[in-house]
Formats: C-alpha cells, sequence, structure tokens
C-alpha cells in the first residue's frame, strides 16, 4: 500500500486521443499511474480517437479543451488555464511537441505546477513537413531550459534534443512500455488474419505496422520488396496503415511492378492480429523514430524483426534480429532474404522474453512515477 508521500496529481496533455504510439504509452501510465492511487485527469485538445473509451472505461476523466481548429490559439490557452487551474494538479504532464508548447505556456499565464514535458522523436529532418514543424521545435528548444523535467522515450531521443539546445541535466530516459499480457504469440490469430489478408499458410507476409509518413520508409521497403519478389516469389509484402503518402506508394508498387505482391489492407483495428499474421516484421524508418513500439509489440509476439539502425531500434531489438542502416534498400533486402530463409530456425520466445526483461508495462509506469515524484522533492 503506498503512502500519500508516494502519491501525487497529474494532469495529462495531448492533442487527441488517437491509436498513435504516444497516445496509447499515455494511456498505459495513466492506468498505471491510477491503479498506484494517484490522482489522474487527461485534457485533449480534441475530443476523439478510440483511446478516449479506454480511459473513461477505468474512471479516467477525459477533459474536452474545445480547440476550434489551427488558429484558435489565445482563445485556447485561457480555456486550458481555466481547466488546469480547476483541477489544481501538482504536475502537468504534457505530450508531443504541440502539447508541450501549450503546457509552458500556460504556466506562463500565472499557474503554479511542475512541468513535465515528453519527447519522442529523435533525428526529425523537418524539412518534410510545413512550416509550423520547424517553428514549434524550434520554440520547444528555446523552452526547454524553463521545464522542471524532460522524459525522453529513447537514448537516440535524448541525444538528439540535446544537440539542439534541451538542457541535459533536465533530460532522462525512460523507454516505452509494451503490453506482453496483450502482446503475444496466438496462433488462432494468426489463422484468422492471414485468412482475412488472403494467404496461404506457404506465403512469407513481411510487413510493416505503421502510418505513411516520409520517416517510416516505407519506399525504402518497397525497394527492397522488388529485390526479393523474384529471388523469394512466394513473399507477400504488407503496408498495413493509412495516411497523406497512400496513393502515391500505391503508384510506387505500381511502377515498381510488385503491385501483385504487396497489399495495402489499411488500419487495423487489432494490431495483436496484425503482427501475429506476419512471418517477419521490418521497420524501414529513415529518421526520426525514437522507440519504436511495433518493433517491441512484434518481438513480443516473437516475430522477428528487421530493422534499421534508427532510433533506438538496434538497441531494442539487440541480438535477436537484423539490423541495416537506413536508407539502404539493397541491405534491407539482403536481410529481410535472410530472415526468410532463417524464420524456421528464430527464436522467438527469446525476441519476447527480451521484452519482458527490458521494456514491459510495469518498468515504464514505475520509472516514471519516481522521476514524477522526484520533481516534488519526495
Amino acid at each position: 500500500m503506498s503512502s500519500e508521500h508516494d502519491r501525487c496529481s497529474v494532469f495529462l496533455l495531448v492533442r487527441t486521443l488517437g491509436a498513435g504510439g504516444a497516445e496509447r504509452q499515455l494511456v498505459q501510465l495513466a492506468l498505471g499511474l491510477k491503479e498506484r492511487g494517484n490522482l489522474v485527469r487527461v485534457g485533449v485538445f480534441y475530443k476523439e480517437g478510440p483511446l478516449v473509451a479506454d480511459l473513461e472505461s477505468k474512471d479516467i476523466p477525459v477533459l474536452d479543451l474545445g480547440k476550434k481548429g489551427r488558429w484558435d490559439l489565445l482563445a485556447f490557452l485561457f480555456r486550458v488555464r481555466r481547466v488546469i487551474a480547476e483541477a489544481h494538479p501538482e504536475i502537468v504532464y504534457s505530450f508531443l511537441g504541440g502539447a508541450n508548447l501549450v503546457a509552458a505556456a500556460v504556466r506562463m499565464l500565472g499557474l503554479q505546477f511542475k512541468l513535465v514535458w515528453s519527447v519522442r522523436a529523435s533525428d526529425m529532418d523537418l524539412k518534410q513537413y510545413e512550416w509550423t514543424r520547424p517553428f514549434s521545435y524550434r520554440a520547444e528548444c528555446l523552452l526547454s531550459d524553463k521545464v522542471d523535467l524532460i522524459i525522453a522515450n529513447s537514448f537516440a531521443g535524448r541525444s538528439h534534443a540535446v544537440s539542439n539546445g534541451f538542457s541535459p541535466r533536465r533530460l532522462e530516459v525512460v523507454p516505452n512500455g509494451i503490453d506482453t499480457e496483450r502482446f503475444h504469440p496466438d496462433p488462432l490469430l494468426r489463422r484468422q488474419q492471414r485468412q482475412q489478408w488472403g494467404l496461404s499458410e506457404s506465403d512469407i507476409a513481411i510487413g510493416v505496422l505503421a502510418r505513411f509518413d516520409p520517416m517510416k520508409g516505407h519506399r525504402a521497403f518497397l525497394a527492397a520488396a522488388v529485390r526479393i519478389a523474384n529471388e523469394i516469389p512466394n513473399c507477400r509484402f504488407l503496408c498495413i496503415g493509412e495516411g497523406a503518402e497512400k496513393a502515391r506508394l500505391q503508384q510506387c508498387a505500381r511502377d515498381l511492378g510488385i503491385w501483385g505482391q504487396v497489399k495495402f489492407p489499411g488500419r487495423s483495428d487489432d494490431p495483436v492480429a496484425a503482427l501475429n499474421g506476419l512471418d517477419i516484421y521490418c521497420s524501414p524508418s529513415v529518421y526520426g523514430e525514437g522507440f519504436s513500439n511495433s518493433v517491441g509489440e512484434a518481438m513480443a509476439c516473437a516475430i522477428p524483426c528487421v530493422v534499421t539502425d534508427v532510433g533506438d531500434s538496434a538497441r531494442i531489438v539487440g541480438d535477436t534480429g537484423f539490423i541495416v542502416p537506413r536508407a539502404n534498400p539493397t541491405a534491407l533486402a539482403d536481410a529481410l532474404a535472410l530472415a526468410a530463409s532463417q524464420r524456421e530456425l528464430h527464436d522467438g520466445l527469446k525476441a519476447r522474453q527480451r521484452i519482458l526483461e527490458n521494456y514491459g508495462t510495469r518498468q515504464m509506469i514505475e520509472r516514471t512515477t519516481e522521476l514524477l515524484l522526484a520533481t516534488l522533492g519526495r
């Protein structure tokens, strides 16, 4: 039983509660903090997304901050200030850049609380995005010395933040937590998912589970697929997700002549089933990755992983998978072909054990709790 000294009141701030990796980590943290007796509230710019129900079903309030669009700025800040003032938390912990800036601005409006930021990316190529992204990031860098604690979810993310002016003494690393009770090998789910995808047991399913964003490296994945398609004709390549790049990637598959071997099944409502349906998981990211949830979740499902050395992916995989340089389709193709030829030899339980020992949800919640209490001097 924890004492009052071991508990605190926390206001978690995020843009939405969509099904992204950062949002799922926030939900896991909120649930874990509440189970340990902390008072938890979640504020969202827009009250939308499938994870809202996950919190409200556990009696964690999700407060709609009512943002009316991109240019709803000053009025929005005062609405957030009013909501946080009414909640009177000891700590405001914000997730992702926009929420970090809002939390910092609200504290400048006279509220007293400890401010904690989350850093969840590394080595971002901001030129790939509209002007607001680099502007926001530069503002984060300038304001970072006003924050009580910054939690990076990867060592790569911490190094990148420090190189851009974040104070190293305020930065701690807490790797993401993988829900190993949810993500586990399931032969029945595997059969059902492959049937849904129209795959036979003899097909070798190699997949990427990620939004269609330039940082995720889908083009490198498709370029690697071309090199494998003739060599291993029973390989099938799955791009699971949605995003603005989808139509361009589909056209890319057509142009490369591999449309018949590539599937775009859309966003998965059940990532456990999607991962179990694969024979090999690929993370071909070319920049921006911090801690890849999908890599850890695939390993928890005992699926062999081929990853680029971006973010902490190599650290997560260790000696249980294959690591290649970023933006190198030839090296990626060679590793995927090797993984396909050795898949019967892959010790999936070794990969799962690595996640259990190093990247479980419990470790993430306990380490975060320690850091939050430390900001309060406890």
